[in-house]
């Protein structure tokens, strides 16, 4: 990241978002890191949001968090987005970030919570995840 808080995306996804005609990502706030949405994902979201019930308090919480904390994102012609400060600040994002793919978007991690993931994850039994997504 540099020091006005802009990251590159990685070629391989400028190339999704170019072929789908995106040029804004929407970021938001999710566990700590940052997640990046296509427009079109980020409306899909909406929908599904849209058609929760309002009388679970736990489902509006969640909502509430995830939205309120998204930033519209285009992306400048060097195939950058800049990070607002409030989500910068959330993910205590510096200097060294990591950008994680996952399959529909991406995560933007800071390095030491990346590395901290990745060291919890290796120590889980993943047997039944792996099972259920038939690897």
């Amino acid at each position: 990241m540099d020091d006005k808080g802009r990251i590159t995306i990685p070629p391989r996804y400028r190339d999704i978002l170019k072929a789908r005609q995106e040029q804004h990502l929407i970021v938001t706030n999710l566990d700590g890191y940052l997640i990046a949405f296509p427009m079109s994902e980020w409306e899909a979201i909406e929908q599904r949001f849209s058609r929760v019930s309002d009388f679970r308090k736990d489902l509006r919480s969640f909502i509430r968090f995830f939205v309120s904390g998204a930033s519209e994102c285009p992306v400048d012609r060097q195939g950058r987005i800049l990070l607002p400060p409030n989500l910068r600040e959330y993910a205590n994002l510096d200097k060294d970030v990591v950008l994680a793919g996952a399959i529909r978007c991406f995560e933007i991690w800071d390095r030491p919570s990346w590395d901290n993931e990745m060291a919890r994850i290796e120590k889980l039994d993943t047997d039944e995840v792996r099972k259920e997504l038939g690897i």
